[in-house]
């Protein structure tokens, strides 16, 4: 099974043409080497994804023969990601959730000079 059909079929992407766009894009990997749409998976094969500051790596288990609900998942591939990058994924998703309250607008010279001292400290 190529690949971007099956980071597709496994829901890690939402469209096939979104995995394509994202293997073509050098964000996954296998053997430490980007990998082509048309590189073919089996069994067992290691494929890391690069996304927003963290890479995530899944072995594969089985192969699908076609799109699966969430629910199969679990038995299609596994999460081998280090636990170094999984701080980092959980920390950067703090980071994401940490702003203003809404509909306080834009913030105010003052608001960005605290917000600037705060990350400098």
């Amino acid at each position: 099974m190529r690949i971007d059909k099956f980071l597709w079929c496994v829901r890690l992407y939402k469209t096939r043409t979104l995995a394509g766009e994202q293997v073509r894009s050098n964000r996954v990997y296998m053997d430490e080497h980007p990998v082509k749409p048309s590189r073919e998976v089996k069994e067992g094969d290691l494929f890391t994804l690069k996304r927003h500051g963290f890479d995530e790596v899944f072995q594969i288990k089985a192969l699908p023969k076609s799109r699966v609900s969430a629910k199969f998942v679990a038995d299609l591939i596994e999460n081998k990601t280090p636990q170094v990058e999984l701080d980092k994924m959980a920390f950067l998703r703090l980071a994401r959730n940490f702003s203003r309250q809404k509909g306080l607008g834009r913030p105010t010279k003052k608001d960005r000079r605290d917000i600037d001292g705060f990350f400098d400290e």
